[in-house]
């Protein structure tokens, strides 16, 4: 073999190595708006299932599903993802306190949001007089009470509860709206009160309380969850640890297939009967109306999410604390252009969410004519509609880092002219 043809092998390699890398970086900043070298993504592992633990939550008895203290990164005494034990105490004048309240969107809002937000507010002047921006002489503190699955009254209780316990604030940003359609409307399949939490989330803790609810068919589906964890926990150690563009986007793509899998699993497990839970020490009360007509559960959770959120208003307002509604946009009700790529991540004809929400959201928009009377309140419907870059990051209802942007600009822009 001549040094000649090695030479030529050699540069066809490091040519192929090259054009990989610049495929993966420009594939990467397609997906998220970010260089992978300056802006990596962030992943969280499924903690439980590397601690070989069955689940990461709790009961808690006021709000339903709950994260262990201490469990997950950054979780609080309560199990909320905060830095900061609750209820938490002003150290000084300066501060101005955000409370972040809704369900994962919020939660995601929290991490990938709240930073873009901050930003904005600080280079606003008009919360803090003509001449001074709000970030002036001032620290913000965000405030996490975001939990997957909360959807009202959760977000009213939550808040009821820390007020309660002393917790003050300046601001208060309710993200809400998908939670309420897909899983209000999900209890009252399974024969539960709209009004209950996500059975999503509280049937498998359920099921480990009282292992009589538990069927063959939910033991084989938990088995198939875990496997689905592991594997997703495997994928995210092998992302942290690779350097290259090219490959990152190689198991990236695997991890959103991956994903999608277990989110399919999770939602057919949902799907499956539990034995009557009559001996159960959990209460989860039956519907407290019928509803017979066609729709009529949409506009009833549309009315107990109106009641919710003015309520929160009302606690707010009376405390002279200043409270902003926002509705979650979702991309099963929206006029946004998809790109085939993005298409493929994000719409899924078959999720039982795609109906909710298109026979939800429109129950909802006529809700909030009557809200934005009473409430500061944001339609964020259409906030992602002409952003070029992806947006929504799955088949369900969450966004990309460049997601979370837009809404936190849309959010800054209301906090700054109220």
């Amino acid at each position: 073999m001549s040094l000649r043809f090695l030479k030529l092998v050699a540069v066809n390699v490091l040519v192929f190595v090259v054009l990989a890398e610049a495929v993966g970086l420009y594939a990467s900043y397609m997906d998220t708006g970010h260089f992978l070298y300056t802006t990596p993504r962030h992943y969280d592992a499924i903690k439980e299932t590397a601690a070989r633990r069955l689940t990461a939550d709790s009961v808690h008895p006021y709000f339903g599903p709950l994260h262990k203290p201490g469990f997950r990164p950054q979780s609080n005494n309560f199990g909320f993802t905060s830095p900061y034990a609750f209820p938490y105490e002003k150290r000084s004048a300066d501060e101005f306190v955000i409370g972040i309240f809704g369900g994962s969107v919020g939660e995601q809002f929290c991490e990938l949001g709240v930073p873009r937000l901050l930003e904005d507010l600080g280079a606003d002047r008009a919360l803090n007089g003509p001449s001074t921006p709000l970030g002036a002489g001032r620290r913000f503190v965000p405030l996490c009470f975001s939990h997957e699955g909360y959807k009202q009254p959760q977000q009213l209780i939550v808040l009821a509860y820390f007020l309660t316990l002393g917790q003050q604030f300046n601001l208060v940003i309710n993200i809400d709206g998908f939670n309420e359609v897909a899983l209000g409307s999900r209890n009252d399949e399974h024969g539960r009160d709209i009004s209950m939490p996500s059975p999503i989330h509280i049937d498998p803790l359920l099921n480990l309380i009282d292992q009589a609810t538990l069927t063959p068919a939910r033991v084989q589906a938990l088995a198939r969850i875990s496997v689905y964890k592991e594997r997703l926990n495997g994928l995210i150690d092998r992302m942290r640890r690779n350097r290259s563009a090219a490959v990152h986007v190689a198991l990236d793509r695997y991890y959103r297939f991956t994903m999608n899998r277990y989110q399919a699993e999770v939602g057919a497990y949902d799907a499956l009967p539990s034995n009557p839970p009559a001996s159960s020490l959990l209460l989860l009360t039956p519907p407290v109306r019928k509803r017979e007509a066609p729709g009529v559960v949409f506009d009833d959770i549309a009315n107990d999410w109106t009641r919710a959120s003015l309520l929160m208003h009302d606690l707010l307002a009376a405390r002279g604390v200043s409270y902003l509604h926002v509705l979650q946009p979702n991309q099963y009700f929206t006029r946004r252009t998809f790109s085939d790529a993005e298409a493929r991540v994000a719409l899924n004809k078959d999720t039982p969410f795609k109906r909710s929400v298109e026979n939800g959201y429109p129950a909802l928009e006529r809700a909030a004519a009557m809200l934005a009377e009473k409430e500061q309140f944001v339609d964020g419907t259409t906030a992602l509609d002409r952003e070029p870059a992806p947006v929504y990051e799955d088949d369900c209802c969450h966004y990309t880092d460049r997601g979370y942007e837009v809404l936190a600009d849309l959010i800054a822009e209301r906090v700054g002219t109220n």
